[in-house]
């Protein structure tokens, strides 16, 4: 199914209102609006929260969500709806909403329209209103591991697309589930985001979360797919190149002794709310970086081809990216400014070739965030735009 230039597009997040010091969450939907605008489709964004059980406090995230899409103009193109806590339905009727009324977003929902449903945030009755939905999966194969056991949107959706790039491919691991899955890159609006020069101190930078609630039973062994396990075989990476510095921007309580590990292996541990708290920050800090340097662990594992939004801005930025291989190489540029390693031997490299190679690798990051990870061409792609 083609929609309409005409047709309203509906970019379908949850993640990002209930996450007020996210300044990297919000980034991953507002790719999707910067580039709809840029193509000039009508379009929104749809943000769903359940109540904190504080009208107050749902109040104030509220005022925040506003205030961040008002530094993009963006103010006039959103409806938040908050559900009471604890409800499973996502009835209009018992929504409490912001930016769009109810009535409006109703209207609006009458006609033509299509939606982008990231990581199936939208949800019945609300799904059903809309006349075309495309689940948008963020995370590949923990989503198709889910899909085999339960209900992820498999039955509810026309279209799927993933940014898993080797769902398919050579070596994938991947779960097969009763869907096809059409692919596309993480998105980064390449005009906002341009080539910045190399800052003055080679800083090898990166932002997540350490540990991860979502362990995994597969082929009958439970494995551990957190940043914290996947960084174990570059730990030693720091004390290599100590004329360099190396930051984890990683959520850990003010007691927690991984900061002091982390910190003891020379690798220098950043607050994420102190450098990312609103989107504009998150991009002065990734613009700050000479490269990203991260480890991944599940994707990795599957060989899924999945790459990272904030890796996609790192590139927009002219910033080299060193990452493990997750089967994306294939799908890629010959000279894309990634550096996949695999151990601390071709981490080491890998920095070292970064640090004295840095303008030609700078280049191609931009090069290819231009050519594989633009808002415009993928969304063309995925509304079926000629």
């Amino acid at each position: 199914m083609t929609a309409s230039r005409k047709d309203l597009t509906v970019v379908g997040c949850g993640f990002a209102a209930k996450y007020p010091e996210g300044g990297g969450n919000f980034s991953v939907p507002l790719q999707y609006l910067l580039g709809l605008r840029r193509m000039r489709r009508p379009a929104i964004w749809l943000e769903i929260m359940h109540s904190t059980g504080d009208p107050g406090l749902d109040q104030r995230v509220a005022t925040t969500f506003r205030r961040r899409l008002r530094e993009f103009d963006l103010e006039q193109n959103y409806c938040l709806i908050i559900f009471p806590k604890g409800s499973t339905s996502q009835d209009p009727a018992e929504g409490r909403f912001f930016g769009l009324s109810r009535r409006k977003l109703l209207d609006l929902l009458a006609g033509p329209s299509v939606l982008l449903n990231l990581s199936y945030s939208i949800r019945n009755p609300l799904l059903g209103l809309f006349s075309e939905r495309k689940l948008c999966s963020l995370d590949p194969t923990e989503v198709c591991f889910w899909m085999q056991r339960m209900e992820m949107g498999q039955s509810e959706h026309d279209e799927f697309w993933s940014i898993g790039l080797n769902l398919y491919g050579p070596g994938s691991r991947v779960p097969a589930t009763s869907v096809r899955w059409k692919t596309y890159f993480p998105l980064v609006d390449t005009t906002r985001f341009e080539a910045a020069p190399r800052p003055q101190e080679d800083r090898f930078t990166t932002i997540g979360q350490w540990y991860w609630d979502g362990e995994i039973e597969w082929d009958g062994e439970w494995r551990d797919f957190s940043k914290k396990a996947a960084f174990e075989k570059f730990q030693n990476l720091p004390a290599l190149h100590p004329e360099a510095r190396f930051e984890l921007a990683m959520n850990l309580a003010a007691d927690d002794p991984e900061r002091k590990r982390i910190n003891d292996l020379g690798w220098r541990h950043i607050v994420p709310h102190s450098i990312a708290r609103t989107p504009r920050l998150y991009y002065q800090y990734l613009r700050r970086s000479t490269a990203e340097f991260t480890a991944v662990k599940l994707e990795s594992f599957a060989k899924s081809g999945w790459l990272s939004d904030r890796s996609a801005v790192y590139l927009a930025l002219g910033r080299p990216v060193i990452t493990e291989p997750t089967g994306a190489d294939a799908y890629l540029p010959a000279q894309s400014g990634i550096l996949f390693v695999s151990n601390l031997k071709e981490a080491s490299e890998a920095v070292r070739r970064v640090r004295s190679d840095w303008k030609s690798l700078s280049k191609s990051a931009r090069h290819c965030a231009k050519e594989c990870f633009d808002a415009v061409a993928n969304l063309t792609k995925m509304l079926g735009d000629a």
